[in-house]
């Protein structure tokens, strides 16, 4: 295989940080290279730096690309084409080479070799969403010059070749992920990529979807003979795709070789998690019997979300909500915080002895109890045009001097997983700066850092790698033992329930069918709830 892109001694400082540091890597053509780390280890940056578009200002490094050029025309093709005909003024290419590092943005051929390289973005699909899916890839025609006329069958072509032909007069917004990511690959797919540079296509879909597009991504790269870049935090993916892969650690590659190595390697650094034995779970703080949660549907009629409930949760404890979608494990946790009106039954929250009525509004009631409660929503939001100390005090209303509030927004970075160095680092960074798993982990500081005695947390590790997973798995234990948390997490991730929880609560059909140890009641699911809660 001849090589194509050689990354040689590549380092970038922001603020004196090296998020890349002495990088070297050798892409060849035909080849799959992945890219393995926790979220901020440097992944994203790397393939940004590989597509170049972007100017980096404290570069240094090499990132060279071996291409084959026609001296006439300015056509540019993979390497392997060295010594052939021009597809367009049939003359014979000559071998070239292209550092994307010194190459200014304006360069001619810098643009002829960005426009070749084909990219699927993390957690951004780039899709017109009020259009249709054929108009999409129609779209991606036209911008490079094809006629209307020729767009329609070209685009129907590609719409074949990712699979996506059963779906071509959808609008766009209404696809799921796993759809919407196919139609980003028809539309790369019409620059006749030199390569594909695929940033975690799959990290936040379901087991299922993620296969079928992992199989329409590595049929596109065989189809197109094309060399293939991809990012992952999950071992597995890099496993079943990669030929090759490196392990990224804070912008170093800690280890490189065969994927499977890499992966194992990568796997060391997860750990196991030490449960503190010395924890003490007390009396129930919260009481909740015969919860009924009733909806009107114009469809369904009476639809009962949650169905006649009971269970108490301990002080101290930490207590799972498991079950299949649309049981009603979410409704169940928004009842708790005061956030749903229940329908009729009881709960009650222990605020110090006494017990306050959480059905009963107003500052003496409810109000009482959910000042020192938290919840982490699924769908968690930071503030966007504010930096993470403003995000993590000033914006949630925590009324601390300054100084003050530096100390405790470092410390309580540092129990969701940060290091001290990168908490002091991030601080001043706005929320759109950082990977999806450390904003995820912000999220989680935000509650945290205002001292609450419950935690209700909605899928608290939906996207994140599982060194990053366990370090949170790590925090709410640590938070349990040293601060007496009590939590709630309602979770589809079973592994997870099973590392954190104390004991588990089965919900089927908006009722609750079995309380236990989490290995006993997790033992309950049948394969298919299995499969559909992981997804």
């Amino acid at each position: 295989m001849a090589l194509f892109i050689e990354v040689k001694n590549l380092t970038i400082e922001y603020e004196g940080v090296k998020v890349l540091n002495n990088i070297n890597l050798n892409i060849n053509e035909g080849e799959v290279v992945g890219i393995l780390g926790r979220s901020g280890a440097g992944k994203t940056i790397l393939m940004h730096v590989l597509r170049g578009v972007e100017e980096y200002q404290n570069i240094s490094g090499e990132v060279i690309y071996h291409l084959a050029r026609c001296g006439k025309c300015g056509n540019i093709e993979p390497p392997s084409r060295v010594g052939q005909k021009c597809k367009y003024s049939g003359e014979i290419l000559q071998s070239y080479e292209a550092d994307l590092v010194k190459l200014p943005a304006h360069d001619t051929q810098r643009k002829e070799i960005t426009k070749r390289i084909a990219i699927m973005l993390q957690r951004t699909f780039a899709l017109y969403g009020d259009e249709r899916v054929i108009v999409n890839v129609m779209n991606s025609l036209t911008e490079i010059g094809h006629s209307n006329v020729d767009a329609l069958p070209k685009a129907v072509e590609l719409l074949d070749d990712v699979q996506m032909s059963h779906r071509m007069m959808h609008i766009a917004r209404d696809l799921s992920g796993g759809e919407k990511q196919r139609v980003v690959l028809a539309r790369q797919l019409v620059r006749d990529p030199m390569i594909l540079l695929a940033d975690e296509p799959t990290g936040t879909l379901d087991p299922n979807t993620a296969k079928i597009v992992h199989n329409v991504i590595m049929k596109a790269v065989k189809e197109y003979n094309m060399p293939m870049v991809i990012t992952s935090h999950w071992s597995e993916v890099i496993e079943e795709l990669a030929d090759k892969a490196i392990f990224l650690e804070d912008g170093k590659i800690v280890s490189e070789g065969d994927s499977k190595k890499v992966s194992a390697d990568f796997m060391k650094h997860v750990g196991e998690v030490e449960k503190h034995a010395d924890v003490v779970v007390g009396e129930p703080i919260i009481k909740v019997k015969n919860l009924v949660k009733k909806y009107i549907s114009v469809d369904r009629g009476v639809v009962r979300a949650v169905n006649d409930i009971s269970f108490d949760v301990m002080e101290g404890e930490i207590f799972g909500l498991v079950g299949v979608s649309g049981a009603g494990k979410t409704t169940t946790s928004e009842i708790l915080m005061g956030v749903i009106q229940p329908t009729s039954g009881s709960i009650d929250v222990r605020v110090g002895d006494e017990w306050v009525d959480m059905t009963i509004p107003g500052p003496d009631k409810r109000g009482r109890a959910t000042k020192y409660m938290g919840i982490l929503h699924q769908e968690y939001g930071l503030y966007p045009h504010r930096t993470i100390i403003d995000n993590l005090t000033e914006s949630i209303g925590l009324d601390l001097p300054y100084e003050l509030g530096v100390r405790k927004a470092l410390k309580t970075l540092q129990v969701t997983g940060f290091t001290e160095e990168k908490a002091k680092f991030i601080l001043s960074k706005m929320a759109d700066e950082l990977s999806e798993g450390e904003r995820h982990r912000v999220a989680l500081t935000q509650i945290l850092i205002k001292e609450p005695k419950i935690i209700i947390m909605d899928e608290p590790t939906g996207t994140m790698d599982p060194i990053t997973k366990m370090e949170v798995t790590k925090s709410i234990l640590k938070a349990r033992a040293e601060m007496g948390e009590t939590f709630v997490i309602v979770s589809h991730d079973m592994d997870f329930i099973l590392e954190v929880c104390d004991r588990v609560a089965l919900m089927r059909a908006a009722k609750i069918t079995d309380i236990g140890e989490p290995e006993t009641v997790l033992s309950e699911l049948t394969e298919n709830e299995r499969i559909e809660a992981e997804e």
